[in-house]
């Protein structure tokens, strides 16, 4: 980001008076965008280093999963206007445990790269249900897929696949990473499914429930 920021902040200080009004506003989108993209980086670097020293704070509270779905949603939506977002509303109020902040950063990851990698579909399907002691969000996109041989590997630190997608499409290979330990460090995981006939790709949030029997087992009483 930094030498895209650089070379064309010099172009436009070099040749500023033959510059048209358009192609100067083209080029503060770019330095715009990969300054944004710059933010990014230096946010994942940070939440790497938290997660590898473990001194990463989680405050675990009772969470609104549809609530919270709702707001992630609305958030990536803003950068992808032409995308259909089609959330499963379940029938019930489901409930988790977990660190709201935490949760959001995982669910905002895994939307964007479902649009991000969805190749020439605009289509995100959305669900969210209950399985054994978690609440599960799934999120599916079209139009691509992930190898069976990298599907154990996306979460891995800086890893990229060499796919034509990922060639052609700006990242760090730290986003599900991170939220891959975050998952597991509120006591959930991540799992993924792809299938090379259909294209999709379907990622599964796995986040446990709200229950106050549990809870209350957690907490000791005072002395």
């Amino acid at each position: 980001p930094l030498t895209s920021i650089k070379g064309f902040s010099q172009t436009m200080l070099s040749s500023w008076d033959k510059l048209d009004d358009d192609k100067k506003k083209d080029f503060l989108n770019i330095i715009l965008s990969q300054s944004q993209r710059l933010i990014n980086l230096v946010e994942n670097v940070l939440n790497v280093a938290k997660i590898d020293s473990n001194n990463d704070n989680f405050v675990m509270t009772k969470v609104n999963c549809c609530s919270l779905l709702k707001n992630c949603i609305d958030v990536v939506s803003i950068n992808y206007k032409d995308f259909k977002f089609n959330f499963k509303m379940p029938k019930m109020e489901l409930f988790c445990y977990i660190d709201s902040n935490k949760a959001q950063q995982i669910l905002i990851n895994i939307l964007d790269n479902s649009a991000k990698y969805s190749n020439n579909s605009n289509i995100v399907d959305i669900n969210l249900y209950s399985k054994d002691d978690f609440n599960v969000f799934s999120i599916k996109n079209y139009g691509s897929c992930i190898k069976n041989d990298e599907i154990t590997r996306i979460f891995e630190k800086f890893y990229r696949s060499d796919s034509y997608i990922s060639t052609t499409t700006q990242g760090s290979g730290l986003g599900l990473y991170i939220a891959n330990n975050l998952a597991k460090k509120m006591n959930g995981y991540i799992e993924v499914k792809s299938n090379k006939d259909s294209l999709e790709t379907e990622f599964l949030i796995y986040l446990p429930i709200y229950e106050v029997e549990k809870i209350t087992k957690c907490i000791k009483p005072e002395s």
